[in-house]
């Protein structure tokens, strides 16, 4: 007290006050700001938890801060409105998957009959101008008959009743049945593929007919797109790539591969629906699969879940 001895009492008096005061106010303060940080971090974790929950519940909180609360019911205004456009992609996404399946189902009834037709009338006597006449009409059958049916198996694929379980199952020996049923088709294609597996097996739970359905996909996509070349690889941490050339596409049509129903000049005998298929199968197994596109070079990466 000997600095402030010199002082008057009074002074000294005033000067205790008004710390005393201004130690309350950053107090105060300093509660506030640790209450504000509270309900924001309230806000944001029930947010994020009505996000990824399909619930009515909107978000409440504890505080009872003015504009805190105000935020809350401009957060539940714009939930509200999430959810009514997530009700409405979900309604229109059910519509267009049973258009799909319907249609699908409609037009493979027809198609059978005219190949049946078609069939008959080969076995019968032409002239050499009726035959290019037929082979034309059974190329273009068949390849509505492909469509056709890939437009039913992509509706069968994403029924909920669809759901397989999953069983344990050896990645790699699955790979090497896929390429080898495809070694004809390859072959017409001219493309050599290389294929690199680990000697140590690589063992997944996973739907064995829907990994079957990707990897035909897969190679479906290489022989569409493929100028020649087709590079497979997996890894022994559960990583497939298919890498190969691909000169005819570019960046924005790579970005758009997985997209349904999206087809490219270079496949226009395709409904697009290919690498779809892929994907839902894959998310339904827990994985991953991606592509990217460098120097002319398409490389479609799977991710199977680790064990």
């Amino acid at each position: 007290m000997e600095t402030w001895s010199w002082m008057p009492a009074g002074i000294l008096a005033v000067c205790i006050v008004m710390v005393s005061a201004m130690a309350v106010v950053i107090i105060l303060l300093l509660l506030k700001i640790h209450a504000l940080r509270s309900a924001a971090k309230e806000i944001g974790d029930a947010f994020a938890d009505r996000l990824m929950t399909d619930t009515n519940t909107l978000i409440g909180i504890s505080s009872a801060d003015r504009n805190m609360r105000s935020l809350a019911n401009s957060v539940n205004r714009e939930l509200r409105k999430l959810r009514e456009e997530r009700h409405r992609f979900e309604q229109g996404d059910l519509e267009l998957k049973n258009a799909v399946t319907n249609i699908s189902h409609d037009l493979r009834t027809p198609l059978t009959a005219i190949c049946g037709y078609l069939d008959l009338l080969e076995a019968e006597e032409k002239s050499g101008r009726a035959e290019q006449y037929l082979s034309i009409i059974r190329n273009r059958a068949e390849i509505l008959t492909q469509l056709t049916e890939e437009l039913f198996r992509y509706s069968v694929i994403l029924s909920p009743e669809n759901s397989e379980p999953c069983e344990p199952v050896n990645v790699g020996g699955v790979l090497e049945e896929s390429v080898a049923s495809f070694y004809t088709a390859l072959k017409e294609r001219n493309i050599e593929p290389k294929i690199r597996i680990p000697e140590k097996k690589v063992i997944r739970t996973l739907n064995r007919s829907a990994l079957v359905r990707v990897f035909f996909n897969l190679l479906n996509n290489a022989i569409k797109y493929s100028d020649g070349d087709l590079d497979i690889t997996l890894s022994e941490t559960g990583v497939v790539i298919f890498a190969n050339t691909a000169s005819g596409l570019d960046e924005v049509q790579v970005g758009r591969l997985f997209d349904r129903f999206y087809t490219v000049e270079a496949a226009r005998k395709s409904t697009g629906l290919g690498l779809a298929i892929a994907r839902t199968l894959m998310e339904r197994m827990n994985g991953t699969i991606s592509a990217e596109y460098e120097n002319s070079r398409l490389s479609i990466t799977i991710v199977f879940p680790g064990e």
